[in-house]
Order: C-alpha cells, then sequence, then structure tokens
C-alpha cells in the first residue's frame, strides 16, 4: 500500500515538472533576493509589508557596497542577487559601469520617478534623496553669516570648521560634484581652505560634528539632513540636545543649489526572478512606500506625488544642484585625491 502511495506521489511531482509546475520551482516564483548596502529599519518594515502583500518573500544580504558590487560581478550567471540597493549615485554609476546591471522596464516605475532622479539608461531608479547642508551653532553663528559651500573656506571661517575624515563618501560625493561645477582648481583651493580653517582634526561620524558644535569644539560642519531628523527623535539625550542647537542652512540658493544625493536601487543583470524585482521597486516607488521612507528615516521621496515627513516639510523647499548623479561617481577618484593633495584626512 505505501508503494502504490509513493509510486503516485513520484507520478504526480513527474506529470507536474513535465507541465512546468514543479513544486521547488513554484516556491523559486515567490522570491526576491536583494543585495542591499542601506541599513535602515524602515527598509525592513516595507520589505515585510511587501511580502504581506504579494506573498514574494524578500532575502536580503547586507553589507558595504563595494563589496557587494564585488561580490555580484564575481558571483557571475550564478549570483543569487535580484536587486542592488545603495545611498549615492556615485555608487550607483559604478554599478553601471561595471556591467552587473540591466535596465529596468517598467511604466508604472517612470511615472513614480521623475527622470532627473534615475539613469539616462534606467539602470538604477532614485528610492530617496538627501540634502548636504551647513549645520551652525547656534550661539555663536547667525543664518546671515552663511551663504554657500564654497565660503567655508574664506578666513573668516578659521578654526570654526568641525569635519569627519575624508574617507567618508558624503563629502566625497559633495566634493565631486563641486568639481563638477566649479572646476579642478576651485575644487581643490576650497579643500585647501577648509583644512586651513579646521577647529580639530577630521573625526567622527555626521552626529559628532553635531556634538562637537554644541561642546563648542567648533561653530560650523556639514551633515546629511536625515540625522537631523533621527537625532531629534533619538532615544539618546545627548543626541536630541545636539540636535535642537544646531540650526540648519541650505547653501548656494542664489548660485548652484544645495547637494542632494541619492539612494537607489538596481536591477542586477543576472536577476533569477526578474519579474518579482520589477514588481518590488514599483512597491518601493509608489506612493504609500515612499511616504513610509520619508516617515522613518527623515529622507526626501522621488515620487513627487509622495507627502514629506512634517519635519522636513518645516524646513522650506530648497534649490538643489542640477548634476548628473554620474558625475559623482566620474569624479569620485579625483576628489579622493584633491582631499590628499590638501591634505584633509
Amino acid at each position: 500500500m505505501k508503494n502504490i502511495f509513493l509510486l503516485t506521489v513520484l507520478a504526480l511531482f513527474g506529470f507536474l515538472a513535465w507541465f512546468g509546475f514543479s513544486p521547488a520551482a513554484q516556491a523559486q516564483d515567490k522570491v526576491v533576493n536583494i543585495y542591499s548596502a542601506r541599513h535602515y529599519e524602515s527598509d525592513k518594515e516595507l520589505f515585510d509589508l511587501f511580502e504581506k502583500q504579494t506573498g514574494i518573500k524578500v532575502n536580503v544580504v547586507s553589507a558595504e557596497a563595494p563589496e557587494l558590487i564585488e561580490r555580484i560581478k564575481r558571483e557571475g550567471a550564478a549570483t543569487e542577487a535580484d536587486l542592488f540597493i545603495t545611498v549615492d549615485g556615485g555608487v550607483l554609476h559604478t554599478a553601471k559601469t561595471t556591467g552587473i546591471l540591466q535596465p529596468i522596464v517598467s511604466d508604472t516605475v517612470l511615472k513614480n520617478v521623475p527622470a532627473t532622479l534615475r539613469d539616462k539608461d534606467n539602470a538604477w531608479v532614485g528610492l530617496t534623496t538627501r540634502a548636504r547642508i551647513i549645520v551652525y551653532s547656534k550661539e555663536r553663528v547667525k543664518p546671515e553669516q552663511l551663504s554657500t559651500y564654497e565660503d567655508l573656506a574664506a578666513p573668516k571661517w578659521k578654526g570654526k570648521v568641525v569635519t569627519r575624515p575624508s574617507s567618508g563618501l558624503y563629502d566625497q560625493s559633495l566634493l565631486a560634484s563641486l568639481i563638477t561645477l566649479d572646476g579642478d582648481e576651485t575644487a581643490l583651493n576650497w579643500v585647501k581652505g577648509i583644512v586651513a580653517n579646521f577647529a580639530r582634526p577630521p573625526k567622527g561620524n555626521d552626529r559628532a560634528q553635531a556634538k562637537d558644535i554644541v561642546a563648542g569644539l567648533g561653530d560650523v560642519a556639514l551633515m546629511n539632513t536625515y540625522y537631523i531628523g533621527q537625532m531629534l527623535n533619538s532615544k539618546d539625550p545627548e543626541e536630541v540636545k545636539a540636535a535642537e542647537n544646531v540650526g540648519l542652512f541650505f547653501p548656494n540658493q542664489a548660485t548652484t543649489g544645495t547637494h542632494i544625493n541619492v539612494s537607489g536601487v538596481a536591477l542586477t543583470k543576472e536577476a533569477k526572478n526578474k519579474d518579482n524585482a520589477i514588481k518590488l521597486i514599483e512597491f518601493l516607488t509608489d506612493v504609500q512606500a515612499q511616504e513610509q521612507l520619508s516617515a522613518g528615516n527623515y529622507e526626501f521621496p522621488t515620487n513627487p506625488n509622495a507627502k514629506k515627513h512634517p519635519l522636513l516639510d518645516s524646513w522650506g523647499s530648497f534649490k538643489t544642484q542640477q548634476i548628473d548623479f554620474s558625475a559623482l561617481g566620474v569624479n569620485n577618484p579625483k576628489a579622493v585625491q584633491f582631499f590628499i593633495e590638501g591634505g584633509w584626512k
């Protein structure tokens, strides 16, 4: 009897497989695999919501972007990665030029995200943006004293600028944008001017710069906007105090605009679950998910129909740099070189 049952089951599996309905294949069809350099709880919550709504399992491998790019390249056709997610336009450009991506073909995505916030060949699509602004001591600096990134290199700020090390990608991309807009000579002189104005040697992350300003170690610093939101809503009283006691200034409003960078998602060249991956991109760029990203991580949505977190709205609108994000990748090696030449360690 057991043998008859076993033969019946095997025959059924064979019949299903013959017509392309293998249970294993069906299970595989309900999955999407992500290699992500974003490490935010807001992303995980959205992946969980996508799973509940679609039944498609989302698997995430987390690491730094260069490591993930190299891994996808090394794995080749055998890679499990369907999507690559990272936080910098220059890194997205590097992934594209490495040859590990394919175009995202979706009318929904094109409708959700404007052309300025996606790759010209649709190799990647923006999920959120963040602005790199000047934060300043409310006690010692008046906002009318501030104007541009370039002005921070002026002698009047000598001994007043605190920064993070130049190994940080955020300032590398800022400098890459200044190389694009101002040219090599001006950009290199800017680095030298900032170094001459250091209040202390570069150290720490963005949060540390705000804390040191409040501690009186410096008067101005560069920070990404979303850190302010995170600090204001932190469980750490020191972070809340620091964020409450620095002012926010969006530089270059009368000139080239404030530098913004983009978090983006890309479809890998060897994606095994392409349809599911595109469904997830469509989901992440839809209004509901975009508003949840903004609320969860204090980032600006790329879908213009999505509402920003009220904190971001309170900062008002601002003019942004109008450059192709690929320039951040193209000019990154030169930016690193200029930091070395200028003495910004």
